[in-house]
């Protein structure tokens, strides 16, 4: 990639800008992913940790905080208490949709096992309370908490959701609010707590994080059926082969005629898949516009995530957290 093209990405900007925080993000997180006495720990950390992502929900911690004036080291620690967080979720995720590929390496459970993985994503979700402790801030540990927990009633919400073709849009987004977006949004407030902001900035930036998150995860619900490998880290149709109902899935299902009805019922809600199902899916997707139908209410949840900005102070890390929303959509052009 090019010098120019980096420049382009907003998330390259941000790391740029953070870089010398995200170093002692990095720094910390190697710290606390040791065990001195369990050495599978840090090896199976290290494996998700050290693949290459692109650390997003830390960054959104540091450049809340930053932005809203914060000088001292407590937004290091909450970063490094999303990063342990979300990693933890993705090593429980991986064993429960039984991945085969996260980042575009092999996945955690299929190196060692599962037991390892759900025992190691137990162990960082406890370091990451132990972090959040250190911050001796009741309100930071309240918002990461209840995240916490909505994103575990979140995934489970989804495993009744799934494979059952009466899933709403409502339930869709209940889903993805849980799973993804809780995250995102607890990112952004506890760095506008950690500075001392304004309720009604630290209110805008949780609102800035729920629609950045509602938006990512719905373009990833896309990708897995218009992207390629490298660009989701995974393999595509992996959402279609684990009978997920997506967004675009439960858009083509509402108007589904008899003949469609029958193929989702198969494959979706039966598991029966065949040669050709996953092309066929799309097909029917693209027929109903649903692919389209997702991508506008992905630019709608992108849009609102830019608009919860405008009460914030003019800050160059606003700007790149405006042009972030607008990217997380532009994966999908």
């Amino acid at each position: 990639m090019g010098l120019d093209e980096a420049a382009r990405k907003p998330h390259d900007r941000l790391a740029a800008w953070l870089a010398a925080d995200m170093a002692a993000v990095n720094a910390l997180i190697r710290t606390r992913m040791a065990s001195e006495h369990a050495p599978r720990i840090p090896e199976v950390t290290a494996h998700l940790v050290e693949a290459g992502g692109k650390r997003l929900r830390p960054m959104l911690t540091l450049a809340a905080a930053r932005m809203c004036g914060y000088d001292g080291d407590n937004h290091v620690k909450l970063a490094a208490t999303v990063e342990f967080i979300h990693t933890a979720t993705l090593l429980h995720d991986d064993v429960v949709d039984e991945s085969e590929r996260r980042r575009g390496r092999p996945t955690a459970n299929l190196l060692w096992d599962n037991k390892s993985s759900v025992l190691v994503g137990d162990y960082l979700f406890a370091r990451s309370f132990q972090l959040m402790v250190e911050t001796e801030s009741l309100r930071v540990m309240d918002i990461l908490a209840n995240a916490s927990a909505v994103i575990a009633e979140g995934e489970v919400l989804q495993l009744t959701a799934a494979q059952d073709l009466a899933t709403t849009e409502a339930i869709y987004l209940q889903v993805i609010r849980g799973k993804t977006a809780a995250l995102f949004a607890a990112a952004m407030e506890v760095g506008g707590v950690v500075a001392a902001a304004p309720e009604a900035q630290v209110q805008a930036l949780r609102a800035y994080g729920d629609a950045l998150g509602i938006a990512f995860q719905i373009v990833d619900d896309l990708l897995d059926y218009g992207g390629t490998d490298a660009a989701i880290g995974k393999n595509t149709g992996d959402d279609f082969r684990e009978r997920k109902l997506t967004l675009p899935v439960i858009k083509a299902v509402a108007q589904a005629d008899a003949e469609e009805r029958a193929f989702w019922q198969r494959t979706i809600e039966k598991g029966d898949q065949q040669e050709g199902d996953l092309a066929r899916a799309r097909a029917i997707m693209d027929r109903h516009g649903a692919m389209q139908a997702a991508r506008d209410a992905a630019l709608h949840w992108a849009d609102t995530a830019r608009r919860s900005l405008d009460i914030l102070p003019a800050h160059e890390l606003r700007d790149m957290l405006s042009d972030l929303a607008d990217y997380v959509v532009a994966r999908i052009n």
